[in-house]
């Protein structure tokens, strides 16, 4: 029985070096000169460091411009509060978001059944399986789910005949 996975998986080797691009442009930049302005990276997590807001969000602008030659969706990092650290520097913790939450999961699975296509689909942990009888039956539920779902980057993958 033909099927596929929808998932959303961000590519680590292209955020990791787009966080290095950054922070070498960072060090580089003039306006930046003699200030503490860097990203650090955890694990699903990157950390923005700078003197203070406003040089903050032209760290932030710096990484997703390198994000976007590298072809990472920014729609995966969600933006956290600005905490103040020590005098007037300031940081924020950006998450990366992973993987087909629940709730997600729930609306990709009524947004298949709602379509009245042939295909069933089930959760399965991060992922969310979509099969049916024929192959163009599939390439529908593809197409009906990027034009419902564009609020979070989704791939489709592990097809199968």
């Amino acid at each position: 029985m033909p099927s596929f996975d929808i998932v959303s998986e961000v590519n680590q080797v292209e955020l990791r070096n787009a966080v290095e691009q950054s922070n070498k442009e960072i060090a580089n930049r003039f306006d930046f000169k003699g200030s503490d302005a860097r990203i650090e990276q955890g694990e699903d997590t990157l950390t923005l460091y700078a003197d203070d807001e406003f040089k903050l969000g032209q760290v932030y602008d710096v990484l997703t411009a390198k994000l976007a030659k590298r072809n990472v969706d920014v729609r995966y990092l969600d933006r956290g509060e600005i905490e103040k650290v020590s005098g007037n520097k300031v940081k924020q913790v950006v998450t990366v978001k992973e993987g087909v939450t629940g709730e997600l999961a729930k609306k990709i699975v009524k947004v298949i059944k709602d379509s009245k296509l042939k295909l069933q689909a089930s959760i399965q942990g991060e992922a969310v399986r979509v099969s049916g009888a024929k192959k163009d039956v599939l390439q529908e539920g593809i197409v009906l789910v990027r034009k419902a779902i564009t609020d979070v980057p989704l791939q489709f993958n592990n097809f199968r005949d």
